[in-house]
């Protein structure tokens, strides 16, 4: 995909993320630092800065593989190059934040189906994540149009999400 292909289509998925139900109300927003071809989330980072919403990223633990812990950042200063080189916030500049405190999150992936369930890089860092947080988080993939399959494989600690902002579409999870 061509660069300004992709920041067309990034553009067209953070407008459906706008328009989800609650999105404009929401206090604490886990976001993730677009790392290669996923969809960018930049301009919703800054939009979340602008209205004073507590935005959060995920920091890997080096010392636990698929895990990791939650830190709220404010500037780009607060990044440094992380775990697989994903920019991630500096624990020493951001403050940890519970997972239980999000009212939205932010999921990238290689793929996702119809169903909500998504593909990711291997490791289970947001199954795990997932597992930890309610159903009254609002829990919200994005991804390319091309990026949807209508069904994926499952093991039993995959985590599904609640809706899927795509280029063309929003798909919501059968609950």
């Amino acid at each position: 995909m061509q660069v300004d292909d992709a920041l067309r289509r990034s553009h067209a998925v953070q407008e459906r993320v706008r328009e989800l139900p609650g999105w404009e109300a929401m206090r604490t927003v886990l976001v993730y630092l677009p790392f290669q071809n996923e969809v960018d989330t930049w301009d919703l980072i800054h939009e979340l800065w602008g209205r004073g919403v507590q935005t959060l990223a995920p920091c890997c633990r080096p010392d636990c593989p698929g895990e990791m812990d939650l830190y709220r950042f404010r500037a780009l200063e607060d990044l440094r190059p992380g775990s697989y080189t994903i920019p991630e916030p500096d624990p020493s500049r951001c403050t940890m934040v519970d997972p239980r405190e999000c009212e939205g999150i932010l999921i990238p992936g290689v793929g996702f189906d119809r169903r909500g369930f998504r593909l990711g890089f291997g490791g289970g860092y947001y199954d795990r994540l997932l597992a930890l947080t309610g159903a009254e988080v609002r829990t919200i993939g994005l991804a390319y149009k091309f990026q949807i399959l209508d069904d994926l494989p499952l093991e039993p600690h995959d985590q599904s999400v609640q809706v899927i902002c795509t280029d063309t579409e929003t798909i919501w999870a059968p609950t």
